[in-house]
């Protein structure tokens, strides 16, 4: 089969998770024998066309906006005319995967003027993650998801969580949806380094290292692992630091370290590259993923690989990636008391931490490999282009 796909970040932009799925996944899909053309944004120096890892990969300009939802619309003109000039050039394309609302628009105007059916993968909601839609800027946001889901032919998503979120919010048909994991390549993450060199540039040695990594967004709970970490320092003697590793905004998250006294204790490192995170979480003691919404939680997968003890919270996908007391700690949603238990469960008891990583790992190759998702993703390509022969469009 021969795909579109278009997606608003690919590596080396990555804002979220899309941009980690996308070029996880694609590659298994080619050596399974299908044709990618991959449609993204352009990014510093990047080229406008290359081949990487087998996808035929276009990166668009898009002029600058008044605002973020100007800018959106300017991307989706931009790409939708290489869409076009692309469809127009070759005219054997089986179908356009569209990975959320960003690139929307663009899937929706391609597959009417080629009569190209959408597959959709929604990989959050806007009322989830505000626990409803309550200002102009979140409704026109739900309108083009709803829009997405409604011209879609099926719908991806990543949990059984956001399975139910999508039929609820959106009245999407049960059997219009399918469930495909996210997956990891545990491959990646690198052990043969100077380890206590580079951890030296983090914490002190006799410092356990408590790491979240990911957006600096109000949903994620980074809030709670800071309320969580006065009582944490108390009980090791001051003997931890805390990382909090991603990009974006972090300064009331300081101000809120600062007013708790452990500033001092707390490293914001900013945006970190792809090389120095394999890295990272190979030296860490535990990860903490304490959001108060999360469809999924790919970063629970890259500590699984790392080898890196978890703790999650209870929300959304995180409890159906992570097995309490088996592959790692789950603890209940912005819940202090909860995650500060949770935490000193992983820090204070070595063995059984152990006994978490292995289970962790080797729960890879079991649930969350990317050869066996990407054939499921196939199962619904064909799905799609056995229904489209059997309708007149």
């Amino acid at each position: 089969m021969k795909i579109l796909v278009l997606a608003w970040e690919f590596p080396p932009r990555i804002v979220g998770g899309i941009a980690r799925h996308v070029a996880e996944l694609y590659p298994e899909v080619i050596k399974l024998g299908h044709e990618i053309h991959l449609i993204t944004i352009e990014f510093s120096s990047t080229p406008r066309y290359e081949i990487v890892e087998g996808i035929h990969l276009y990166r668009c300009h898009v002029a600058h906006g008044n605002d973020f939802f100007h800018w959106v619309a300017n991307m989706n003109d931009s790409m939708g005319c290489i869409g076009g000039k692309l469809l127009t050039k070759h005219g054997d394309f089986d179908l356009i995967h569209a990975h959320d609302w960003l690139v929307g628009d663009a899937a929706i105007a391609l597959k009417n003027n080629f009569k190209i059916p959408i597959v959709a993968t929604i990989h959050a909601t806007e009322y989830g993650r505000y626990n409803g839609i309550h200002t102009a800027n979140q409704h026109y946001i739900y309108g083009k998801e709803k829009l997405l889901t409604h011209e879609a032919w099926r719908i991806i998503v990543c949990s059984q969580y956001m399975r139910q979120e999508i039929q609820r919010v959106f009245q999407s048909p049960e059997d219009k949806l399918d469930v495909i994991y996210n997956g990891i390549r545990p491959e990646k993450k690198h052990h043969n380094f100077e380890q206590i060199k580079f951890r030296r540039r983090f914490a002190n040695d006799q410092e356990k290292i408590v790491y979240y990594v990911g957006r600096m967004t109000y949903e994620k709970g980074i809030s709670v692992l800071l309320n969580a970490a006065p009582k944490i320092l108390s009980e090791l003697a001051n003997n931890v630091k805390f990382v909090i590793i991603g990009g974006g905004n972090t300064s009331h998250l300081k101000y809120q370290a600062d007013y708790l006294g452990i500033a001092e204790q707390c490293y914001f490192t900013g945006f970190m590259s792809d090389t120095d995170l394999d890295k990272f979480q190979t030296i860490a003691d535990c990860a903490v993923f304490p959001s108060l919404y999360e469809p999924f939680g790919i970063v629970a997968l890259e500590s699984f690989a790392a080898r890196v003890p978890v703790v999650v919270s209870n929300t959304g996908g995180l409890s159906e990636v992570v097995q309490h007391n088996y592959t790692g700690i789950v603890t209940q949603a912005n819940d202090v008391d909860s995650l500060t238990w949770g935490i000193l469960e992983v820090l204070n008891n070595p063995a059984h931490s152990r006994y978490l990583v292995e289970n962790a790992y080797k729960s890879i190759a079991k649930r969350f490999s990317w050869d066996d998702l990407a054939k499921q993703t196939i199962e619904v390509y064909n799905q799609v282009a056995k229904e489209r022969s059997q309708v007149k469009w």
